[in-house]
């Protein structure tokens, strides 16, 4: 694939073979030349065998500064929750009409969705349809439990859910290029620690063996494990 002028220029900023400090990194990334407030992804690689369950890397973290993306929260509840789902700033209130809609059409109008426990007996009917679209609520992720309003206001803040992939990588939004360095140092220092704490018993050796950071459209900069 011919690479543009711009990827060029950027991939001749740095050196492809050294591992930079995160400092170093934010500043390098924050020359960006595209003109939109791109992403800023968090890309590390795990010393697991992503074939064994036991080993999954998986959990939730609060975002001290948020991604810069608005998601769009979805709560199933019953009744009687539904004005403390409102009142949190649930973008969509969902009941037995917003469940039969999306049997029928098989469509989710939001990013991110959690249910109280009493609820998660009606999902049946789509939990495959959420399952596909990663959206099924999960006590695992934090997005199943009676105080909804305290899930939907850490949602609608930055919270953000992260499992490993099948070559045991894990990729996360961490900020836009506007973001202050500091924050996006706050948020990437965040995001890492918690994926520590993520470490199954089971694994052995390194566990963190590669942290890369990028934006939209750029190229990756490795970053020194240290960081």
């Amino acid at each position: 694939m011919k690479r543009s002028k711009r990827l060029k220029s950027q991939d001749e900023k740095f050196d492809k073979t050294k591992a930079y400090s995160l400092e170093e990194a934010i500043a390098m990334l924050k020359e960006s030349q595209v003109k939109f407030d791109a992403g800023i992804e968090l890309h590390l690689n795990l010393g697991i065998d992503p074939k064994k369950s036991s080993q999954l890397a998986r959990g939730t973290i609060v975002l001290p500064h948020g991604t810069g993306k608005t998601k769009r929260v979805a709560a199933f509840v019953s009744e009687a929750k539904q004005t403390e789902a409102k009142e949190a700033g649930a973008d969509i209130v969902a009941g037995d009409d917003e469940i039969a809609k999306i049997k029928e059409t098989g469509k989710c109008d939001f990013d991110v969705a959690v249910a109280t426990p009493d609820m998660m007996k009606k999902l049946g009917p789509i939990a495959k349809t959420l399952g596909q679209q990663g959206l099924m609520p999960n006590p695992k992720t934090d997005t199943v439990g009676e105080d909804v309003k305290r899930m939907v206001t850490e949602l609608k803040g930055g919270k953000i859910a992260f499992r490993n992939d099948d070559g045991g990588n894990i990729h996360i939004l961490v900020g836009r290029v506007s973001f202050e360095p500091a924050q996006l140092i706050a948020n990437i220092t965040t995001a890492t620690e918690a994926i520590r704490k993520a470490r199954a018993a089971e694994v052995k050796g390194q566990y963190i063996t590669n942290i890369v950071v990028s934006s939209s459209m750029g190229p990756g900069i490795r970053i020194a494990l240290s960081a």
